[in-house]
């Protein structure tokens, strides 16, 4: 099942090549969305109240979006396979550890740390493998929409599916939910084959993981901070700004004298790249603001419990199903610009209509089409 795929591989086999990655990417984005309606219940079976447990799921993200750059540059030495293989573990082990947590420290270990760390390490090679397996157009797209597909479901079928758990059974079985997505993953990918061998000798920059790390941290941690703390928020800012230029600084001069840094300047330079880096940003960030919000709101404003909160949320599944599925066919069709435009036009729509209708309707029903729309864009985007 190794090689590259192309449109004429049989579909069973792409298949069989994309689904543990599909699946890899649902349950990351699952994690990040399923604990905004669990907020509650966590809190009091725990003994803490509700800004601890949004600190453990902004934990989870600051810790993935800090080690994503250096765990996708470990790759090269390690290999695609064996560093997906590793990150699902860490994450599978973490779930388990935060099933059994007896009070808020544990959970952030589990959750925060070890769901965090194992996402950073399993994300990149969903996608390196995906480009290299599929090289043609129409084929790629087939495999990036089934996995940001699922991505996508996973964010926004989240609230739903934890929802479900949490009331059917008890927030616990929503952790061990995921460690057996988890185990199912791990098994369908036994027989997957990393195209590029590992290259133990490649040099890793060290410095550069670290300066991007602090840097990120400092930039996302203060943003967290925006509203409550005004002097947080720019202190943070100024000082992640300040190490993400020290990063840039360093990369040049590793450029400069012939050595390998963390992350190359070109490519910064290729105007398709830094489009699409924008792009992919403001999708998820759309997407994951949304269903934080959106969550919070409903628990704390109308007093909706997980279920209810997590029915809501079914409108934008469809919107993101119904996007993926006709992916293939869109992109022999339409040029990728026009789909973005198109996507981003069509989200923008679901914002205005949420916006409008939740103030003029306390029905749950209100925020149905808004939540669609935005499905349906950011799951064409």
């Amino acid at each position: 099942m190794g090689g590259v795929a192309t449109t004429e591989r049989p579909l069973a086999s792409a298949r069989r090549l994309i689904l543990p990655l599909a699946l890899a990417q649902f349950i990351c984005s699952f994690a990040g969305s399923n604990m905004n309606v669990m907020i509650a219940d966590i809190s009091d079976d725990l003994d803490t109240t509700v800004k601890g447990v949004q600190t453990t799921i902004t934990l989870f993200l600051l810790i993935m979006a800090v080690l994503m750059i250096p765990c996708s540059k470990l790759t090269d030495r390690w290999g695609r396979k064996r560093c997906f293989m590793l990150g699902l573990t860490l994450y599978g082990i973490g779930a388990l550890l935060s099933a059994l947590s007896p009070n808020l420290g544990v959970l952030i270990v589990g959750n925060s740390v070890l769901e965090g760390v194992g996402t950073a390490l399993l994300i990149p090679p969903v996608y390196i493998l995906a480009t290299l397996w599929f090289t043609d157009t129409a084929s790629r797209a087939w495999a990036f929409g089934a996995i940001s597909g699922l991505g996508g479901i996973g964010a926004a079928a989240g609230p739903l599916i934890g929802g479900l758990i949490t009331t059917a059974i008890d927030w616990r079985a929503a952790f061990v939910f995921q460690a057996i997505v988890v185990a199912t993953i791990v098994l369908l990918s036994r027989n997957l084959v990393d195209p590029l061998a590992p290259d133990p000798d490649r040099p890793f920059d060290g410095i550069g993981a670290v300066l991007s790390a602090v840097g990120m941290f400092c930039v996302v941690f203060g943003i967290l901070q925006a509203g409550s703390d005004n002097t947080l928020f720019f202190g943070f800012l100024a000082i992640g700004a300040a190490f993400l230029a020290g990063f840039f600084l360093h990369i040049r001069r590793c450029e400069r004298a012939g050595k390998e840094p963390l992350l190359s300047s070109a490519l910064f330079r290729n105007r398709t790249c830094n489009l699409a880096l924008v792009t992919q940003n403001i999708q998820w960030l759309l997407l994951m603001g949304i269903s934080f919000v959106v969550s919070v709101f409903l628990q704390e404003v109308r007093g909706y419990n997980a279920i209810q909160t997590g029915v809501v949320f079914t409108a934008a599944t469809v919107g993101i199903l119904l996007a993926s599925f006709a992916q293939r066919r869109l992109a022999k069709r339409f040029a990728q610009r026009t789909l973005i435009i198109a996507g981003f036009v069509v989200t923008l729509a679901g914002i205005g209509l949420l916006l409008g209708f939740v103030h003029t309707s306390s029905r749950a029903v209100a925020f149905a089409p808004g939540l669609f729309l935005i499905g349906l864009g950011v799951g064409a985007i």
